[in-house]
């Protein structure tokens, strides 16, 4: 009875010998406990990927709204009698041309889309306006919707 038992636990341990440790990824590059002395946390990951992604050049029309309405006021504050009047549409028409361009050009600013692979295996994708020094591969952490290095 014992030699069976014996005979049946060789090639169990066998295989769990060959188990890769704690289910990473070990083989792909970047996954794996990180080496540098880091624990784990719920927070923490490998940035797999980073695509840039650039903005439609529109505008919902907020900007020249309130543009327009700044320009007015300003308007106002020159001349009098008639001389008012046509300084406040003046005023309201090249406010609500700066302010729609201002709108445009920050909606059409580059943002990143960072692909990361979590500790505990899950994948995210974070977007944010700048790196800060975040790479493909790097270590990070998550804080209020955006990657750090760790």
């Amino acid at each position: 009875m014992r030699l069976r038992f014996l005979f049946a636990l060789i090639p169990a341990l066998m295989l769990a010998a060959c188990a890769a440790p704690g289910g990473y990824y070990s083989g792909q590059r970047g996954y794996g406990p990180p080496q540098d002395g880091y624990a784990r946390c719920h927070d923490c990951g490998v940035v797999e990927k980073i695509d840039r992604v650039y903005g439609e050049r529109g505008s919902s029309g907020g900007g020249a709204i309130l543009g327009g309405i700044i320009g007015g006021i300003v308007g106002n504050q020159i001349g009098s009698g008639s001389g008012r009047a046509a300084a406040t549409a003046a005023g309201a028409i090249a406010g609500g041309m700066v302010g729609n361009n201002a709108e445009r050009n920050a909606s059409s600013a580059p943002w990143y889309e960072l692909y990361i692979r979590m500790d505990d295996g899950r994948r995210i994708v974070v977007s944010q306006r700048d790196l800060n020094g975040v790479r493909e591969g790097a270590y990070i952490h998550i804080s209020n919707g955006r990657a750090y290095l760790r």
